[in-house]
């Protein structure tokens, strides 16, 4: 058995009290993803940014808001797991500065100064020993392109390729890309069935060596 985290969902990054920058992921895919993990046997452990849906009962779930609090929690459950599946989509800038009172309208535009949030993947890879890796690249442009870089910099083992459509959605299409970057499986459906097909594709690529003599710690 392995154990196997899991990070799905959005991040907020507050400008005041009561705005913030995030997107529009549901957590679907993660949930998905996650049902698959424990239904092939192993353990599932999730951190999850606000959702508005109920993770597997099996599952240990790990919630968080803020992308620094998804990078903290990633990097102290991360050591006593095999591998990473990054299905998550956090945000990649938060204000320089949150103010302390919810901003007001004054007629003028407003200008904010935005700085990059930690990069939890790269971050994971940093610190594994025994662990695989699997990150989600969802791309606008140049898909396979951008993708294999982001598997370059983040060190993963695969990348699962997937555009805007996938975002609060039912359904998805992917690809999944090797560190040759090549597409090792194209799938598309309900993200139930998807999720299935990629666990699988992880399990016979992945989790057939070391990194899987699945001992719970």
């Amino acid at each position: 058995m392995a154990r196997i985290l899991l990070t799905s969902g959005p991040t907020r990054q507050y400008l005041d009290p009561v705005r913030y920058l995030t997107n529009a992921s549901s957590g679907r895919m993660g949930r998905a993803l996650a049902a698959a993990v424990i239904g092939a046997g192993h353990e599932a452990v999730i951190v999850s940014g606000p959702v508005a849906l109920a993770y597997p009962l099996q599952a240990e779930v790990i919630p968080v808001v803020t992308t620094e609090e998804m990078h903290q929690a990633c990097l102290a459950a991360f050591p006593r797991c095999d591998g990473l599946i990054a299905v998550a989509a956090p945000c990649d800038y938060r204000p320089v500065q949150t103010a302390r009172r919810k901003i007001r309208k004054t007629g003028k535009p407003l200008l904010m100064e935005l700085i990059e949030t930690p990069d939890i993947v790269a971050s994971l890879a940093g610190i594994r020993t025994h662990q695989w890796m699997v990150a989600f690249a969802l791309e606008t442009d140049d898909h396979h392109f951008r993708a294999m870089q982001k598997l370059e910099r983040k060190s993963c083992d695969l990348i699962v390729v997937n555009g805007p459509a996938a975002i609060h959605a039912a359904d998805t299409r992917v690809d999944v890309l090797d560190p040759l970057a090549q597409v090792v499986a194209r799938l598309a459906g309900p993200k139930e069935q998807v999720a299935g097909e990629l666990f699988r594709v992880i399990r016979e690529r992945l989790m057939s060596g070391p990194a899987s003599d699945c001992a719970t710690r």
